[in-house]
């Protein structure tokens, strides 16, 4: 499908593009994960066709963020072994993607949750096709535009959390009422959602699969998976009250972030 260096895949995808979301969600080989979500994502084109422009942003120009990115480097995945090192390989690479990306689009600069992002791309591929993968879901290569979830105010995350709450309400009834009576709105649980594209505090090899269909199917699979969440745990969220819920996401999510990182720790040293 993909052939050598990818010399295949637009074929291949032009004349078997069920075939290639069928495969693709049943799972990407860890091996080839790397360049199909480069082709998948529309970066590999621009990186070829801006030779030399990753290496101008790093090293010639300077970002009003750095100081930002410098300060939230050792909170991206603190306990992973690539970026566990003070100033390490995985640090530096992470620190220079983000910074980069700051030069290279100043109306985003730099948000937070961007660094969840890079660093999972940086697991799989060098610190160029992680930023050239970063401008394509955010400057829309294949899909519709991302940098709307890291504009000032967060305009798209506003959009997407509002289409989410009425997709609650109207395909888990019985929830989004008692969400209604309860005063808990999307922006409360499902913010990390869409910004970090469950990247934060999914247990990675979850993350990972998510990351297969959503860079090949777009934005739809985060509301896809997040309705499927919600279903999966209504009888037990709809006996809950807010101060109930809250309590319980507080425990919950701490548990999943240790699974998660521990799931990418033991991924990066199977690697």
């Amino acid at each position: 499908m993909i052939g050598v260096g990818g010399s295949d895949w637009k074929h291949y995808v032009r004349r078997k593009p069920h075939v290639v979301k069928r495969r693709i969600r049943k799972g990407i080989p860890d091996c080839l994960r790397g360049l199909v979500w480069q082709l998948i994502s529309g970066s590999r084109d621009l990186l070829l066709m801006n030779p030399g422009v990753y290496e101008q942003l790093v090293i010639y120009e300077t970002s009003a963020s750095e100081l930002d990115i410098i300060r939230d480097i050792s909170r991206t995945f603190p306990s992973h072994v690539f970026f566990q090192q003070r100033h390490g390989p995985g640090q530096r690479s992470l620190y220079n993607v983000l910074k980069a990306y700051s030069v290279y689009d100043r109306d985003v600069g730099y948000v937070q949750g961007m660094g969840f992002v890079a660093g999972l791309l940086l697991l799989y591929m060098s610190e160029e096709d992680a930023f050239w993968l970063l401008v394509a879901l955010l400057k829309g290569a294949v899909h519709a535009p991302m940098e709307g979830l890291y504009l000032v105010g967060l305009p798209l995350v506003q959009q997407y959390l509002f289409q989410f709450d009425n997709l609650v309400r109207e395909q888990v009834p019985k929830l989004g009422e008692h969400f209604t009576q309860e005063m808990i709105n999307p922006s409360m649980y499902a913010s990390q959602w869409f910004i970090t594209v469950f990247s934060y505090s999914f247990p990675f090899h979850l993350a990972l699969r998510i990351w297969d269909v959503f860079l090949f199917e777009g934005v739809k699979i985060v509301f896809k998976v997040g309705l499927a969440l919600l279903k999966f745990c209504q009888d037990d969220l709809v006996t809950k009250r807010l101060e109930q819920l809250k309590e319980e996401h507080e425990k919950k999510n701490g548990k999943v972030i240790q699974s998660a990182r521990g799931s990418v720790e033991q991924n990066h040293q199977l690697q």
